[in-house]
């Protein structure tokens, strides 16, 4: 009947249980599917579809990158004193995997789901919305989410970090990648978006391996293909920050003045670009508190608060440090989209 209706099933449950959570054409739409399929709903079913664990299953590609680190802590802060318990499973970036996960947690009937990113496989999104339970994707917006979601837009930050370079007087940029999972490559959109509206456009300025995960050896060579391809670069943007380390560390090593001859603009703003010499500019991104407020949305949901926010741009900023300050002296501009959108 879900199927039927276009809509996830949670949300056909809440149109025939709690119509006033759910849009007048939802409901018109999920009713239609009702009357079409003469759908009867059965109460033996309900009340064993309503047994649930108070497991909350939290779906991410990797438990060493830090920035899932600060997001499970997010999220693990957010259900201290409920009657929750996380479970964290890994599916080292292959779709393939996920879906086993996603199967192993559908027999345990979680209270919620909190699943990194926008691009599951559509057997993973069948499964997803099969659990009948609040879903939450997370680290990203995005059109089309399976329930919930809660993010920045990536493509957004990578326009606005080239463009902060550009801001800084930055003609001839790159763009270093190393392992391109889907946020990366969004960033990298938003890098030729910026380029593209300056007239600056040119992809042989992008340096590229998508297998290897970054690293600050993986940064530095990057840098150095770059510099073999376009010796005239005069800045890069990063889609991490362990690659701009290694871009600057590569710096170093050749004699390149960071920021003069060189800007470097890093993704994530991890502690450690706070401390490097020169400091390197960065994106900031809210990995904790999106943690913590997919857990909001959940638990909300579960509660049934009204008005649950069923999409949450949380923002990013631009920190700007040393490594983009090409005048000595210069006062740098910030930008900042830290101010949450959510749309019911």
């Amino acid at each position: 009947m879900a199927a039927k209706a276009n809509v996830s099933v949670i949300t056909a449950s809440r149109a025939l249980r709690q119509s006033e959570k759910v849009t007048p054409k939802t409901r018109a739409r999920v009713e239609a599917a009702v009357t079409a399929l003469g759908y009867v709903p059965n109460p033996a079913a309900q009340a064993l579809a309503s047994a649930r664990s108070r497991i909350i299953g939290v779906v991410i590609p990797s438990l060493t990158n830090q920035i899932f680190a600060d997001l499970l802590r997010g999220v693990m802060d957010g259900l201290e004193g409920s009657p929750y318990s996380p479970q964290f499973v890994n599916t080292r970036y292959l779709a393939s995997r996920e879906e086993e996960l996603l199967r192993i947690f559908a027999t345990q009937r979680p209270a919620g789901m909190i699943v990194a990113g926008i691009d599951q496989s559509e057997a993973a999104r069948a499964l997803l919305r099969a659990m009948n339970c609040p879903v939450v994707q997370v680290m990203e917006t995005g059109p089309d989410p399976i329930d919930m979601i809660v993010g920045c837009d990536q493509r957004a930050a990578g326009q606005a970090a080239v463009e902060h370079l550009l801001a800084q007087g930055y003609q001839r940029i790159g763009f270093l990648g190393a392992r391109m999972d889907p946020r990366a490559q969004r960033r990298l959109a938003g890098y030729r978006d910026a380029l593209a509206r300056a007239g600056l456009a040119d992809d042989a300025r992008l340096v590229m391996t998508t297998p290897q995960p970054s690293s600050f050896t993986t940064g530095g060579r990057l840098l150095s293909d770059l510099l073999a391809q376009c010796p005239d670069a005069d800045a890069v943007f990063c889609a991490n920050d362990d690659v701009a380390l290694g871009a600057l560390f590569e710096c170093q090593r050749r004699g390149i003045s960071v920021p003069h001859q060189m800007g470097i603009v890093g993704f994530n703003d991890l502690d450690v670009v706070s401390c490097s010499v020169p400091t390197i500019t960065s994106v900031r991104t809210l990995r904790y508190r999106t943690g913590q407020m997919a857990v909001e949305m959940i638990r909300a949901t579960l509660e049934d608060v009204p008005d649950v926010p069923r999409a949450v741009d949380i923002g990013f900023e631009i920190i700007p440090r040393q490594s983009s300050a090409r005048q000595d002296g210069q006062t740098l501009p910030q930008h900042s989209t830290t101010n949450s959108k959510e749309t019911p």
